[in-house]
């Protein structure tokens, strides 16, 4: 067993080949994960960035081990982690004012190149082990998660009020009473030159739903308030 270890160590065509194939099935574990979800990044991508990422610390290995050039053998794999964040940043969308997809992925692209790099350093128990994790991160914890984002939500909310001096006092009521964020004040829907709209994001649960337009409406100065209408992308 320990000759085993010993030899897996070792920087040589065997171990080379052996890396190369974990770190594109550790790839592809969490590939396959994120390809269920239909995420922007899927199989394929995850696993070419595990083996890119391996193979730049073989590269790194093979310049110090096999050539004897001295040199930092960490170096070449450190721009690996810089340049996978701007490749994350594709993956992320802006979706209205207050709702960002592909953060999940990103990161999983990131963290799927340090696995990759693990596994050209052989250091196969942390990239198992992380793989691990992430897999339990991305699929387990997703489900308590969305559990509770269904029961609690951000609603888009505009409410007309009949006094433009009156937005700044009326904003920090919103704040304090509703918890509401991400305000923008508007031109009035209705027309009237003496009004003013004002829109803001509001957490909600979905018990009390049908009850937040009526608390807002109540207010004094408001007109009316009415949930948002996404506006479609032309």
């Amino acid at each position: 067993m320990t000759q085993i270890i010993d030899f897996l160590g070792d920087f040589n065509s065997v171990t080379t080949i052996i890396r190369l194939l974990l770190a594109a099935f550790l790839g592809g574990c969490i590939g396959m994960e994120r390809e269920k979800y239909k995420r922007p990044a899927g199989f394929r991508t995850h696993i070419l960035v595990c083996l890119g990422a391996s193979m730049t610390s073989l590269i790194a290995q093979y310049i110090v081990l096999g050539i004897g050039i001295t040199s930092d053998a960490a170096r070449i794999p450190a721009q690996v982690i810089s340049g996978l964040g701007f490749l994350g940043v594709g993956t992320i969308l802006v979706k209205g004012r207050d709702h960002i997809v592909g953060l999940t992925t990103a990161a999983g692209i990131w963290t799927v190149g340090t696995i990759g790099i693990a596994c050209g350093f052989g250091y196969y128990v942390g990239a198992c082990t992380c793989t691990i994790i992430v897999l339990i991160a991305t699929s387990v914890l997703y489900v308590v998660e969305n559990d509770k984002k269904e029961r609690r939500r951000n609603v888009e909310i505009y409410i007309e009020i009949n006094d433009a001096y009156y937005v700044n006092k009326f904003i920090k009521i919103l704040e304090k009473e509703f918890d509401a964020k991400n305000f923008m004040v508007v031109s009035s829907r209705s027309g009237k030159n003496e009004n003013i709209g004002v829109e803001a994001i509001f957490p909600i649960d979905s018990n009390n739903e049908s009850t937040l337009l009526d608390c807002i409406s109540e207010l004094e100065g408001v007109i009316f308030a009415i949930e948002s209408v996404p506006k479609k992308l032309s």
